[in-house]
């Protein structure tokens, strides 16, 4: 043991503790007066003798401290003591970790203890520096044909899933889970119905996935700090093991949700609605959050954040935004998925920055022959399905309309079935050489 450095931690601990008083209740925001905080403290307001609800400092009015609390504010009354911590939200961080639910806070949702052997660790940090950031060289091995062919994610590459609701981005995201060939997965479900959580753990992911995963759940019902406080905890989980050497997919689902929240505690605390009546702090925080992912000079944290986009509509604020910070995105058609083709993804419409830089050469040829193919079919598709195109007016129609079918069969998959990166591949060279 260390005794010179728990001896400079006595040396340096504060002895004195700070209270300060309830002074009124407003809507999610409490204010009181005093204790001497700074903003992302985190404070104790003491409703009992034995009760505390955690609670962060958000912002001040007039010498007021206004707080946010991390649980309901049902017992909470004025006069109530407010004691600060003197420090942010830290969790308890470690390999024990893998295999678990927790919540926002880093504690079981099951109510069981948590392993021993784990680290304190800070959830709100900076994003590496840029200096510090290997360079994305690697594919990472997603096991969904569609990705893995068409729009290869490298290894730390950040991407946007974008869909409405009910097109299968849970099932997309479960499929990566199990499928692909990452050290690890941290899976935020941040807003989700209660219903969904266990849902998505036991169907989507299943057994299998679990082990090799940490979920970090944030429902619907629970304070807009804490559906925040979700995705920063899982980020920060990401970039522990990262830190470690691991290579890490992070999924959070949804990033819009964590958009939502930030507008629900701007509005609360006097700022200006713009954009949709999104807040300024809420395009703030997105790139700072967003930048923490990706390489570094230890590991990697691969990410996929799902975007849900009212009515489809692919140019809404936080969808722009989002998509103006990955390094690719991914659109689910809802109409691919009506006509019974998962997972919809619309090629046309994605795109991986970054394939062509981590890819062979015969795989780039292939991929953008597919895409050839496929633009030309969608561009003609009316004149197509109504009958009045003539077979031999043009020699790459004629192609497309051939291969059309085989692409679209090719690019169906079951949900639990696997297919490993280098049979993909050689299924596309059999598809393109009349193989398949």
């Amino acid at each position: 043991m260390n005794i010179t450095r728990l001896c400079d931690a006595i040396e340096q601990a504060n002895t004195y503790k700070y209270f300060g008083k309830v002074l009124r209740v407003v809507g999610l925001m409490i204010e009181s007066r005093g204790p001497a905080a700074k903003i992302g403290e985190v404070c104790y307001i003491h409703t009992s003798a034995s009760q505390s609800i955690l609670s962060e400092v958000v912002g001040f009015n007039d010498e007021r401290i206004i707080l946010m609390p991390y649980a309901e504010v049902t017992e909470i009354a004025p006069g109530c003591l407010v004691e600060a911590t003197g420090k942010a939200l830290t969790i308890k961080i470690g390999k024990g970790l893998i295999g678990q639910v927790v919540d926002s806070l880093g504690l079981c949702l099951d109510k069981s203890r948590l392993p021993n052997s784990l680290e304190d660790y800070l959830t709100e940090r900076q994003p590496p520096n840029p200096m510090q950031r290997a360079p994305i060289s690697e594919p990472i091995e997603i096991g969904v044909k569609a990705i893995d062919s068409l729009l290869t994610v490298g290894q730390g590459q950040r991407i946007g899933i974008f869909a409405g609701s009910g097109v299968g981005k849970s099932t997309l995201l479960g499929m990566i889970a199990r499928n692909s060939n990452a050290d690890l997965n941290v899976i935020a479900l941040i807003g989700e119905r209660g219903r969904e959580v266990r849902n998505f753990i036991e169907k989507d992911l299943g057994p299998e996935g679990l082990k090799r995963s940490i979920i970090v759940a944030a429902t619907s019902d629970q304070p807009a700090l804490m559906r925040i406080k979700g995705a920063y905890t899982a980020t920060a989980i990401s970039e522990y093991f990262r830190d470690l050497g691991y290579n890490v997919n992070l999924m959070m689902d949804s990033v819009t949700r964590v958009a939502m929240a930030q507008r629900e505690i701007g509005l609360a605390t006097g700022e200006p609605p713009t954009t949709k009546g999104y807040t300024p702090s809420v395009f703030s925080i997105l790139p700072k959050l967003l930048e923490r992912t990706g390489m570094s000079d230890k590991g990697s944290v691969t990410a996929f954040y799902t975007v849900l986009v009212d009515g489809d509509d692919m140019n809404e604020p936080i969808a722009d935004t989002v998509r103006g910070i990955l390094d690719g995105h991914f659109v689910l058609d809802r109409k691919l998925a009506e006509q019974g083709q998962y997972p919809a993804i619309n090629i046309l419409k994605s795109i991986s920055r970054l394939m062509s830089q981590i890819i062979d050469s015969e795989h780039k040829n292939m991929a953008q022959e597919f895409r050839r193919l496929m633009a030309n079919y969608e561009e003609n598709s009316e004149l197509i399905q109504i009958g009045a195109y003539k077979r031999g007016t043009d020699q790459a129609i004629d192609r497309a309309i051939h291969y059309y079918p085989k692409i679209q069969e090719f690019l169906r998959q079951q949900t639990m079935e696997d297919v490993p990166f280098i049979k993909t591949v050689e299924m596309m060279n059999e598809l393109l050489n009349g193989g398949v």
